[in-house]
């Protein structure tokens, strides 16, 4: 069992929720990996349909928009892409309950199914948060070719303020198994005061994976060149794969993230009743 406090005994400096988070990464790392693997592998069902079928057609944001233009044509894209986007969801929940029971001494086991349960909750989150950030972008609708692109610039920022106020909606669904409505705004509520602490640890720690991204993207490619000996296919495939497991290891740095941003709000928030609750007697 890691030997960490969480929730934090008193509220923490930017650094040492930083701190915080390697700690949970380094200590829940290797228990959550494959769960993070499977994840993302899944995620791409829709990428591997396609290549199969010879196209280039990938999932994420994009892969709804191709879904819904081909449906009719193929609807096993479909099917895959909502079929992947469950499961994603499912062990995304899955490595928060981990990474969580594991640092507050709870029995880790079941999260898979737990976090099944928790993904309609999930998914109307997440629509929450994007119809919210959404909305900012409406005035910029009546433009047209640079004047839309500079009054998408200017609406980034009430739509990054969103962002960051709703960021751990969905923790508070999974974490302490609120509704989507509940999980938006708790998430508002804790980091109300604190925008620009948790502004300032997400930019650091996005600095932090592209680091991660831009090294290990290199030594992917050595990689991938070194196996794939000039074969292009094999190369894209070798590439794919050790992509995949970047990916992987990027996730539960995500995941733990959130967490210490998490805990150190409730301390700062309600520091005396949470001290008051982990000491009563069970």
């Amino acid at each position: 069992m890691p030997n960490i406090s969480y929730p934090p005994k008193r509220p923490l400096t930017v650094g040492e929720i930083l701190d915080l988070t390697f700690q949970i990464y380094r200590a829940t790392l290797l228990k959550v990996l494959l769960l993070a693997g499977l994840a993302r592998l899944f995620s791409q069902l829709p990428n591997i349909y396609s290549l199969l079928r010879g196209e280039g057609h990938g999932g994420g944001l994009g892969g709804i928009v191709l879904a819904l233009n081909e449906a009719q044509r193929h609807p096993a894209y479909w099917l895959l892409y909502l079929l992947g986007m469950i499961i994603d969801l499912t062990l995304y929940a899955a490595v928060i309950m981990r990474q969580h029971e594991l640092i507050t001494g709870g029995d880790a086991g079941g999260e898979v199914m737990a976090g099944l349960r928790r993904v309609p909750a999930m998914i109307g989150a997440a629509l929450l948060i994007s119809l919210s950030v959404g909305v900012c972008f409406i005035p910029a609708a009546p433009f047209t070719s640079l004047g839309r692109v500079l009054a998408v610039a200017v609406l980034l920022i009430p739509a990054s303020y969103l962002m960051v106020m709703a960021s751990l909606a969905i923790v508070a669904v999974v974490v302490e198994r609120k509704g989507p409505v509940e999980g938006y705004l708790r998430s508002w509520s804790l980091v109300t005061g604190s925008f620009w602490r948790v502004s300032t640890v997400y930019t650091v720690g996005v600095l932090v994976l592209l680091v991660f991204w831009v090294t290990l993207g290199s030594v992917v490619g050595v990689l991938a060149a070194i196996i794939g000996r000039g074969d292009v296919a094999l190369v894209a495939a070798t590439g794919g794969v050790l992509m995949l497991l970047t990916a992987a290891l990027a996730m539960p740095f995500f995941t733990a993230m959130a967490l210490a941003v998490y805990g150190e709000l409730l301390t700062r928030k309600e520091g005396a009743d949470l001290e008051q609750r982990i000491g009563a007697p069970a």
